[in-house]
């Protein structure tokens, strides 16, 4: 079937003509004629299914085909003519309320980011329809900027929206249509009583679509008190297999056995952006910089730097010029980057869940992809738990040179430690890329890095700019090429 075929409008063609889009997926192919018809939709698709397409593309089609234009109500003006009518009198102009006809409720900022992006391609030829972002991290007058526009269509996260409705900001009595984009991840997050108090402001009339990994439990309850005779599409499940990612499992002894490892898998040729996964936003920005020391263009992304700077690294990778983003669970949705070709689990993920929506940023759009988790031996009950969930199994790879040891070594005796050595010494091993060496004394699970003697720490190397990394190979005092397993 092809885009033609769904009946959307000749501009919204031509733009997906011009992207590169050839025909439909399967959630496009059951969501946009039964969106177009006005219907709403409580669709279970996967990550990386082309779901953003299947709830926008009818919105633009509906709004281009209406031919709306946004008035207000008192002076059948728009709001920049009421403004400058305003001025004209001599009036002080009054700030008039927004009055979108589409809102789309995203849980993350980088994926409303990546909503509006795609909006403004899919409506390259419909000038007149406006799209903007409204979220955390943006500066208050910026988003009244944006709003003074008077957009046809709103992306927000929950928090920020409803700073702007009890303010005045925004009104939804014309709201014709409403998305939730991964509802059960804004559900996850804490998300449901503002959900409720959104809803409970916009139009019953109003169309809604709600999109999800999964329709049951909560997520199912609530899609079914927001919706109206529903057409339920499930193109997928979350434990999806994800037939286009191969996956693997290696296991590692400490932490010095990780960094090694995690060298040598980055140096593949292979390899051409990737993301690493850790638990912690600390160790994002902490391995970060020391891949950047290792000769990588790497950079961390988590939930607390500034969205100015989160913009800028996310371009970054878009542009190439990040080949590895260091990132916590924050980016596991909304990155679409199809260059991505590896995902690495530095630190499994706290739920099987956020596992398969983590690998997903790899085999985009029909792409192939690898996923590799580094595991410690402790945590094989969690690879398990994670298999039950995805109804497969992980197979688990060894790398010659990188062998791990059958069970976790016990810690040295003092006795038998070499001579010289004094906690917070380097192990050199010699094993590894470049012969890494690893982290001294510490335990597994512990995130401190020692460094080696005469290699420089992470800041004292210099400024690392955001969005950007260290290109070549840094050297140590010797003259050696030094790799992320050296700390």
């Amino acid at each position: 079937m092809s885009f033609e075929a769904l009946g959307l409008h000749v501009n919204i063609i031509r733009a997906l003509t011009d992207s590169g889009y050839t025909k439909p997926t399967s959630v496009q192919e059951q969501a946009i004629p039964a969106a177009i018809e006005g219907r709403d939709l409580m669709v279970s698709s996967q990550t990386g299914s082309g779901k953003t397409a299947a709830f926008m593309l009818p919105a633009l089609h509906k709004l281009v085909t209406a031919e709306v234009v946004s008035y207000d109500a008192a002076t059948s003006k728009t709001p920049n003519q009421e403004r400058q009518a305003a001025r004209s009198r001599g009036d002080k102009p009054r700030f008039v309320a927004a009055k979108p006809k589409m809102l789309v409720l995203t849980p993350t900022r980088e994926l409303a980011l990546q909503v509006t992006t795609a909006t403004d391609k899919y409506s390259a030829y419909s000038r007149r329809i406006k799209a903007v972002s409204i979220l955390g991290g943006m500066p208050y007058p910026k988003q009244m900027q944006l709003l003074s526009r008077n957009p046809e269509i709103l992306v927000a996260t929950p928090g920020r929206l409803i700073d702007h409705m009890e303010s005045g900001k925004i009104d939804f009595s014309e709201l014709q249509m409403l998305v939730l984009d991964e509802a059960d991840r804004m559900l996850d997050m804490g998300f449901i009583d503002d959900i409720e108090k959104i809803v409970a402001a916009t139009p019953p009339t109003r169309q809604t679509m709600l999109f999800s990994a999964t329709l049951d439990g909560v997520v199912g309850n609530m899609a079914k008190r927001i919706t109206t005779e529903p057409l339920v599409i499930q193109i997928a499940g979350s434990a999806s297999k994800h037939e286009n990612i191969q996956q693997r499992v290696h296991f590692v002894d400490d932490l010095s056995h990780k960094n090694r490892m995690l060298d040598h898998l980055l140096r593949d040729t292979t390899v051409d952006q990737a993301v690493v996964f850790t638990a912690t936003k600390r160790d994002a920005d902490t391995i970060a910089d020391r891949l950047n020391i290792a000769g990588f263009a790497a950079a961390a992304l988590h939930g607390d730097m500034h969205q100015g700077a989160r913009n800028r690294t996310l371009d970054a990778l878009r542009r190439g010029t990040v080949r590895v983003l260091v990132a916590t669970d924050v980016a596991a949705r909304g990155i679409d980057v199809p260059a991505i070709t590896h995902v690495f689990n530095y630190d499994l993920p706290k739920f099987p869940e956020d596992y398969v929506h983590r690998i997903g940023r790899t085999g985009r759009a029909g792409r192939k992809g690898l996923a590799i988790s580094l595991v410690n031996h402790a945590e094989g009950m969690h690879v398990k738990r994670i298999e039950r969930f995805t109804k497969q199994l992980i197979p688990v790879d060894v790398i010659e040179g990188f062998e791990p040891k059958k069970s976790a070594a016990p810690a040295r005796s003092a006795a038998r430690k070499p001579n010289g050595w004094k906690p917070g010494d380097a192990r050199k091993t010699g094993a590894g890329a470049g012969g890494g060496g690893g982290y001294g004394n510490n335990k597994p699970g512990q995130r401190s890095f020692s460094k080696p003697a005469g290699a420089s720490t992470g800041t004292s190397a210099g400024p690392r700019k955001e969005g950007g990394g260290y290109k070549g190979n840094r050297s140590n005092d010797s003259g050696a090429r030094r790799t992320f397993g050296d700390y």
